[in-house]
């Protein structure tokens, strides 16, 4: 699936720097990063939904 994002001068210039410093692919840091933040939403957001069913009982 290919998915566009626009990022401000400042984002970009952050990851084209460290994709070139490592030598890795902007891509292969994107998608660390949508990985990782996905599972931190996920575990916030499942989390608030069980104390709220827990909560009306």
């Amino acid at each position: 699936m290919t998915i566009s994002v626009r990022l401000n001068p400042e984002v970009k210039a952050r990851l084209d720097h460290l994709a070139d410093i490592t030598g890795r692919a902007k891509s292969y840091y994107l998608i660390e990063l949508i990985l990782t933040g996905l599972e931190d939403l996920e575990d916030f957001y499942l989390a608030d939904s069980t104390m709220e069913r827990i909560s009306k009982g």
